[in-house]
């Protein structure tokens, strides 16, 4: 490259500001109040004519060699470890997460893109029900084609994650993607768009920019769409549902989860309390597979809890430009509200504060009114916690566990199920056998033995019940972005 990334971005976001421009949407650091961008709003209007184009160059797009398709998608994985420095501070600066997560979860996206590029013929290729050698008057053939304009809109939280999992899937089978990105990582959004041109994607129109809050979401799935991928709340999930359904478009939707523990009596306390305190807390607990909830046997109750408190209290909070951070601020700040919120109600309702973290000096910050504001949650673990506290039943998104003791498998069998949500659950035990047992019986997309908080492009990624509809990643999230189509080939007599 001749140029920085950071030099292209200014010449080339500018042109797309303009195209687009309508209201203004600033984008803050959570850690320190300031602004990060000023980025323009897309109007109704530019988001119509954003699908128009998308779907002019998509009709040359999916008659590409997919060796072409495959290019781009490997030219760019290229281009996420040149500039994986740059990505992850803008990363950082725009959602709190520490540096060291965001670099992580950069480099960990090639492996996404590396997947899709290496199984994507097999989604593809054409499969013959009776093929021609067997028999030569008749022939029956299924061949894949492309969706043709999919909405990308992808979460906050994990903003190369869950775009990747979509627009790389999109372009390698043949799709264009109308990629919104969230509001509070708008900047990242707009640096994924000008490498995937940097990476030779033949039009920007393929990989088209809309940028903005809500209103700009509404605007975008209203649209002629063949396709509808977000990751997100339920309610604005089930939005978006509604909003497809009158054209009967189809839609993926990951919407979170209270995803759960379950510890039993023959587990290594101290190792299950360093996995799940890993998996409580990494990204300040803002993961959609964030543990939300813990059940321990009460024969183990005690070293565990000791030495979860333990690893918690030893996180280091503070500025996440910091290599050493492990706690970074809330991305959105009027979060704050509803975590606290939590805690309260579960101390009213009997809980204790096993442990509550003082905030460092470095976590304040002088608002633009001179009064002293922070960002950050304390990380915080409750015990004596049941299921009418609304931690142990509503999505935290935050530092906050609460762990609950019980005394059986069955137990904490109806502790695990009793939720809306159905996205992962976890069961720490030296007993695979139970373990698989355990998880058979719940309605979730993934289950975890002795891990949690894992997601691999290996296999699918997919939630149950509140959690969502559909699957990205694996074969099967491979094949969300094609549609089939029958042949029945009969050849004319002589």
């Amino acid at each position: 490259m001749t140029a920085s990334l950071a030099r292209r971005l200014v010449s080339r976001a500018g042109l797309w500001r303009r195209a687009v421009r309508s209201r203004p949407l600033h984008v803050l650091n959570p850690f320190n109040g300031e602004t990060v961008a000023h980025i323009a709003e897309a109007s109704d209007a530019a988001v119509a004519e954003t699908v128009t184009r998308a779907r002019e160059v998509q009709k040359g797009w999916r008659k590409a060699p997919l060796e072409e398709r495959v290019a781009v998608l490997n030219n760019f994985s290229e281009l996420l470890q040149t500039e994986c420095d740059l990505l992850a501070r803008t990363l950082t600066s725009q959602t709190g997460k520490p540096i060291s997560q965001a670099r992580a979860e950069v480099m960990a996206t090639r492996q996404r893109i590396g997947y899709y590029v290496q199984h994507a013929s097999e989604v593809l290729c054409t499969r013959e029900a009776i093929p021609e050698a067997a028999n030569k008057s008749v022939a029956e053939q299924v061949r894949y084609e492309p969706l043709g304009v999919v909405a990308n809109v992808s979460a906050w939280n994990y903003p190369f994650f869950t775009s990747a999992n979509v627009f790389a899937a999109a372009l390698v089978t043949g799709s264009a993607v109308i990629f919104k990105p969230s509001e509070y990582a708008a900047v990242t959004g707009e640096q994924i768009t000008q490498l995937m041109v940097e990476a030779g994607l033949p039009s920007p129109h393929l990989m088209a920019l809309c940028q903005g809050g809500p209103s700009t979401g509404q605007a975008l799935v209203q649209q002629k769409l063949d396709g509808v991928f977000f990751t997100g709340s339920n309610k604005v999930g089930q939005a978006i549902a509604q909003a497809a359904a009158p054209r009967l478009t189809r839609i993926q939707l990951e919407l979170g989860g209270k995803d759960p523990a379950y510890v039993r009596h023959d587990a290594d306390p101290t190792q299950a309390a360093t996995s799940l305190a890993d998996g409580a807390f990494y990204n300040s607990g803002q993961s959609c597979c964030s543990v939300e909830r813990i059940y321990v046997h009460r024969d183990i109750a005690a070293p565990f809890i000791e030495r979860f408190v333990e690893v918690v209290n030893a996180f280091k909070i503070g500025d996440p430009t910091d290599e050493s951070t492990y706690i970074g601020p809330i991305t959105r700040p009027q979060h704050l509200a509803f975590l606290e919120s939590q805690v309260q109600d579960a101390l009213s309702k009997g809980a204790e504060i096993k442990l509550q973290r003082e905030l460092p000096a470095n976590c304040f910050y002088k608002d633009a009114k001179g009064s002293l504001s922070s960002g950050y949650f304390p990380p915080t673990v409750l015990t004596g916690v049941n299921h009418s506290m609304g931690v142990m039943k509503d999505e935290s998104f935050g530092p906050v566990i609460g762990i609950q003791v019980v005394d059986s498998d069955e137990e904490a069998l109806q502790l695990l199920d009793d939720t809306t949500y159905g996205l992962t659950a976890g069961v720490y035990t030296r007993d695979q056998a139970a373990a698989i047992r355990i998880l058979e019986e719940l309605e979730v997309g993934t289950g975890y033995w002795n891990c949690c908080d894992r997601v691999v492009a290996r296999v699918p990624w997919s939630g149950r019940r509140s959690s969502g509809v559909g699957s990205t990643l694996g074969i099967e999230g491979l094949r969300s972005f094609v549609l089939p189509k029958a042949f029945h080939l009969v050849r004319a007599k002589p």
